[in-house]
């Protein structure tokens, strides 16, 4: 095997240059200022990229550059009010480190290369995240987890579970300091994980997400709650629902937020709720929409929010609608009108807020844009028509095309993307790789493909096809929704479709298709080799094989019951009836596996259950557990590992 990877490394066309890749872009208040986290990385690196706070103006040129530590990682970039001071965070070796900066007092000794002082606020043996500089610009909160035993999130690489299980569970809480750096001073409970929150106007205390005991697991049931700098702690509202980006009204009477079926925590996708801030039902502002919500921000009386629609991303104004009186009373009695949209082919972010960061006046943006056409570059304008204001990337050329790609399914309306080699020549077929999406809440979008595993398909010839089927955002709750109990099923349907619609309008060989998943994807591909013989090679990351196994394994149960209506002890038929394993004599197609060791989304235990089927039927394939990794490979040795395989193992098979 090694020989075979090692042959098609060197058969990948190496892109060439270096990427300048940017993060957590913050804009400030006034709209003068942008602070981004940049970093420069080399095609198919091994090792980790050290990277700086960069700010610059919103024409692009460069005003200073912040490096406090030379083996720190930088990110959660925010503005306070004034639009002088900055914060952000540094992480080393367990050690997290709140820090401010500022430009260099009148007076002091001029230094051109560092117009900006950098200076510590406060420092925590374990994680800090999210800091935000009160409204009143004279204290700052941030998310703060003591002696933290893993990085925060069910994707991170989970601890080694020793001794008495679930007996020290990690709490992050909201802790507060002055810009002084006069000590942290926790303000919501031990014991309680909070996932998002936002400051009270007043600057007295906060509305956040948050639910009791283990954080990777229970923010499918997260409460949108209250606290005080007093103490005061009170529930406002606990839907049936997945909630992100609460977000207080510049008159503190209501509060905003995203809210849906979603699988995964920071895959945001849903309808726009307002509730009051005193408590009540929260009320849908969107229903029915035919799109995905997907971040919000206060404009005045209305919202600015981020739009998936298809597969397109983008920003829309959302007008209040209701009677004076009951605005006034802060209930809302109709929907709101959603005015202004704007959607590109492309992917946004930005930092703490979102997709996009604003000014103070909700009128200009700033964020890191990407699309099949342009490499990362940031950008700056009014909200609806910015503009690139970085150039370090334009010299990188994509290594293919793409097409938007519609067809019917069981009456649906469904989206995918298909890319093509650079150089597609006439007269000849090529094979295919369908590309199934995690999730299974989930979209795809555009982006620019440089050195991962995909941009190495290109190189060597593939067409590859991502599709959006439903259970994906982008069409509205109903089409998120649709899959709900009946996992590879519809969507499955939806795929195989989708590679029908393909093959009309593309030069595509049905009879050298490739499939890949990773996660929900991953799933999916053992579902579908042991449920169709149309594809001759597979791959399947961080897979789940055996859903009834899996409710007892994971570290994230909770997400379980929305879509499959009870845990399984009590509906353990729906699980079994999904589950890959179940069917694993009538699998023939070759499939390379691969998982984190320490995975607390997707057990390392799911992945070897289905090789070990396959081995047992003479099925062709080969298992890689990827030591101290968790739901997602964060070390690049490792990403250019798999990359290297993924490119070897479809070529032993379609080439």
């Amino acid at each position: 095997m090694l020989a075979v990877v090692m042959s098609a490394l060197a058969a990948t066309a190496a892109p060439t240059g270096v990427m300048h890749q940017y993060a957590s872009v913050a804009l400030s208040p006034d709209g003068r200022r942008i602070a981004s986290v940049e970093t420069v990385r080399e095609p198919f690196a091994t090792t980790e990229q050290h990277g700086a706070v960069v700010i610059r103006g919103t024409d692009g040129k460069v005003l200073g550059r912040i490096d406090t530590c030379p083996n720190c990682k930088y990110s959660d970039l925010t503005w306070a009010g004034d639009s002088k001071r900055l914060a952000f965070i540094a992480t080393a070796e367990g050690l997290a480190t709140l820090n401010g900066a500022m430009p260099r007092p009148p007076g002091a000794v001029p230094d051109p290369e560092h117009p900006y002082v950098a200076y510590k606020i406060a420092e925590l043996n374990g994680l800090l995240a999210a800091p935000r500089w009160s409204p009143q610009g004279n204290s700052i909160a941030v998310l703060a987890t003591e002696g933290a035993h893993k990085k925060t999130g069910a994707t991170q690489a989970g601890a080694r579970e020793v001794g008495e299980v679930g007996s020290s569970d990690d709490s992050q809480r909201i802790a507060v300091t002055d810009s002084a750096g006069s000590g942290l001073k926790f303000v919501s409970p031990n014991g309680t994980f909070v996932y998002e929150y936002d400051w009270t106007p007043d600057s007295r205390g906060f509305v956040a997400t948050a639910a009791q005991g283990n954080g990777d697991d229970n923010w499918w049931v997260a409460k949108l709650e209250s606290f005080t700098l007093d103490g005061t702690t009170r529930v406002i509202a606990a839907p049936a629902m997945q909630m992100n980006y609460p977000r207080v009204s510049p008159d503190g009477r209501k509060v905003a937020f995203i809210g849906g079926l979603m699988s995964d925590f920071g895959s945001v996708g849903g309808d726009v709720y307002v509730v009051d801030i005193g408590g009540g039902t929260p009320f849908d502002l969107t229903p029915k929409f035919n799109g995905s919500f997907t971040w919000l921000a206060w404009r005045g009386k209305g919202l600015v929010t981020g739009l998936a629609q298809g597969g397109s991303s983008g920003s829309a104004l959302l007008e209040l609608a209701g009677s004076a009186k009951a605005k006034a009373a802060a209930q809302l009695t109709a929907p709101a009108k959603v005015t202004a949209v704007h959607l590109e082919a492309a992917t946004y972010t930005a930092g703490l807020d979102g997709q996009m960061a604003l000014d103070r006046a909700g009128q200009h943006a700033a964020l890191m844009s990407e699309s099949f056409e342009h490499a990362p570059r940031l950008e700056y304008g009014a909200l609806g028509s910015t503009r690139p204001i970085t150039h370090d990337n334009d010299s990188l050329q994509p290594l293919g095309k793409a097409q938007d790609i519609h067809w019917t399914s069981d009456e649906l309306s469904v989206q995918g993307w298909l890319y093509a080699p650079a150089d597609v020549q006439p007269d000849r077929m090529y094979p295919m790789i369908l590309v199934v999406h995690g999730g299974p809440a989930g979209v795809e979008t555009p982006h620019f493909m440089w050195d991962n595993m995909m941009a190495g398909w290109l190189s060597h010839g593939y067409f590859i096809f991502q599709p959006n089927p439903r259970g994906s955002f982008g069409q509205g709750e109903a089409f998120t929704q649709a899959n709900v109990k009946d996992f590879g099923g519809g969507d499955l349907r939806d795929d195989l479709a989708g590679v029908d619609a393909v093959e009309k309008v593309a030069p595509i060989d049905d009879g050298k298709l490739g499939l890949y998943g990773r996660s929900y994807g991953g799933f999916m591909t053992m579902w579908i080799v042991t449920h169709s013989q149309r594809f001759k090679v597979a791959a399947a990351g961080a897979g789940v094989s055996d859903w009834v196994a899996y409710y007892g394994q994971n570290g994230i149960d909770q997400w379980m019951i929305p879509y499959f209506g009870a845990s399984a002890y009590d509906d353990p038929g729906t699980y079994d009836r999904m589950s890959p394993i179940r069917f694993i004599k009538a699998a023939h197609t070759p499939t390379f596996l691969y998982v984190g060791e320490r995975d607390v989304e997707c057990p390392a235990e799911q992945t070897r259950e289905f090789w070990h089927g396959l081995r047992e039927f003479n099925v062709p394939t080969s298992l890689v557990i990827y030591a101290d990794e968790g739901h997602h490979l964060v070390k690049p040795e490792n990403v250019a590992d798999l990359n290297r395989r993924l490119i070897a193992w479809f070529d032993q098979y379609l080439k």
